[in-house]
């Protein structure tokens, strides 16, 4: 196996002139960029005084688990010989955050919408989310579960 390794440049944009003096005193708004990539307008959650109209760093990790788990389920379908048409999830994650300010992530919840080919393979097809999350890089890094909830449906000619 080789090993990869990747980069990323968080550039925070939120000195109004008297940086972190104060904890109203900044902005959150930050870019998040990669070697030829669009950089991607980040700040914290407006809860944390950030911008709601911009990535969130708990955002990008919930979506991060989507793409992965989208990603590895194709495999995983081309690997087991069903045909997948379609895929959508709208993820959700729980976070707890405390009084002493520390935190973390407690649970993502991915609700993959799936739909195939083949009628008869729904049952492999459901299953195949066990094998998804055992393949994902990124539910396999975090320590919180990542739970499924999918919906297979079957394309019916027109």
């Amino acid at each position: 196996m080789s090993d990869h390794s990747y980069e990323v440049s968080v550039n925070w944009t939120g000195n109004r002139g008297t940086g972190t003096s104060g904890y109203r005193d900044y902005g959150r708004d930050h870019h998040v960029t990669a070697a030829g990539k669009p950089s991607i307008p980040g700040s914290a959650d407006p809860t944390f005084r950030g911008d709601a109209d911009r990535w969130n760093p708990e955002e990008m990790l919930l979506g991060a688990l989507a793409q992965c788990h989208m990603m590895s389920y194709l495999y995983v379908a081309v690997q087991q010989g069903f045909t997948v048409l379609d895929y959508t999830d709208t993820a959700t994650a729980s976070l707890d955050v405390h009084r002493d300010g520390t935190g973390e992530v407690t649970a993502v919840h991915l609700h993959p919408v799936v739909t195939i080919a083949e009628p008869d393979r729904v049952a492999d097809a459901d299953a195949a989310h066990a094998r998804a999350n055992e393949l994902c890089f990124i539910a396999r890094s975090v320590a919180f579960p990542v739970h499924h909830a999918p919906v297979t449906k079957v394309r019916t000619a027109h």
